[in-house]
């Protein structure tokens, strides 16, 4: 069993700066991508960033240049460092991975999800 549990989450004014975490644990050979997705209320949810294993990342075109996705293989954390918060960054935050189990030879992945972490930015 794979779990992923985001943490940092919280308030913050905007301009200000945070960083949220998420960390997986359980049968995990490799996780290739991961991802960071935020849903705020009344809106669907949308990627924020994702990053390969290899390090390679993207971003959504609002958060470029503020937010920066970061991951530690050997520990199986993924990062976001958000500065220049803004309003509409509040939202509920998700992580996502595509993880390989040990023992799958094929090295088949299969999507895992945190259970999110709330961001509130107040102006």
């Amino acid at each position: 069993q794979v779990q992923l549990v985001e943490s940092g989450g919280g308030q913050v004014h905007a301009g200000g700066s945070l960083r949220i975490s998420c960390a997986a644990s359980g049968n995990i050979f490799t996780i290739y991508t991961m991802a960071w997705y935020r849903q705020a209320p009344g809106k669907q949810r949308e990627l924020v960033a994702d990053i390969l294993s290899s390090g390679g990342t993207r971003y959504a075109g609002s958060v470029k240049g503020r937010f920066t996705i970061s991951r530690d293989n050997a520990k199986n954390t993924m990062y976001l460092q958000r500065k220049s918060l803004k309003p509409e960054d509040k939202a509920d935050y998700y992580c996502s991975g595509g993880v390989v189990a040990w023992g799958n030879s094929d090295g088949h992945s299969v999507d895992y999800w945190g259970q999110g972490t709330q961001v509130t930015v107040s102006s």
